[in-house]
């Protein structure tokens, strides 16, 4: 199996980090692997932001947290976010974004650092208190979030789960 196979075929989510820092040469390199995703149309209208401050990782979770009803969610407690925004007048930037976020993780992936979807802000990126974090760290106005990047070092080994069960058909 070649080495693209092999990265795709065993990336696991990962719920539980180390408390160890992620080089800022393979961060950046995570963040190029998210802008050379596809894009519909080639219109790559999104913004990559990288966050490595914990404090304002844990402000977000917060502020997400309290919109959603969910007393303490820390989004696992990751040692970095990266966060692909996109254009919200772009009809393909849900699926451009997806395609980041695939891009994202299997990066991670292949430096041995562990990742997982995060899903709630899409549904509070324009609350104004969720909105204010977001602007802070210069996330236009006109993005959104339909997924974000948390990053770290596994705390426990990752096991591989059975085969996947999707099916595959040709017609030939």
């Amino acid at each position: 199996m070649n080495a693209a196979m092999e990265n795709i075929l065993t990336r696991r989510s990962v719920r539980a980090f180390e408390e160890k820092e992620i080089p800022r040469e393979e961060l950046e390199q995570i963040a190029k692997a998210a802008i050379y995703a596809p894009s519909g149309q080639n219109k790559q209208t999104w913004k990559i932001t990288v966050v490595t401050d914990r404090t304002k990782i844990q402000a977000l979770a917060k502020a997400v947290g309290e919109k959603l009803g969910r007393e303490g969610y820390d989004m696992y407690s990751p040692q970095v976010l990266v966060i692909p925004s996109n254009d919200r007048d772009n009809h393909h930037s849900q699926d451009d974004n997806a395609c980041a976020m695939e891009n994202i993780m299997l990066a991670a992936h292949s430096f041995g650092i562990g990742s997982v979807w995060i899903n709630q802000v899409r549904d509070v990126c324009d609350v104004q208190e969720v909105r204010a974090i977001l602007r802070g760290w210069e996330i236009p106005d006109n993005h959104v979030i339909f997924g974000i990047a948390a990053l770290g070092y596994a705390k426990t080994p990752v096991t591989q789960n059975p085969e996947k069960k999707g099916q595959i058909h040709f017609v030939d």
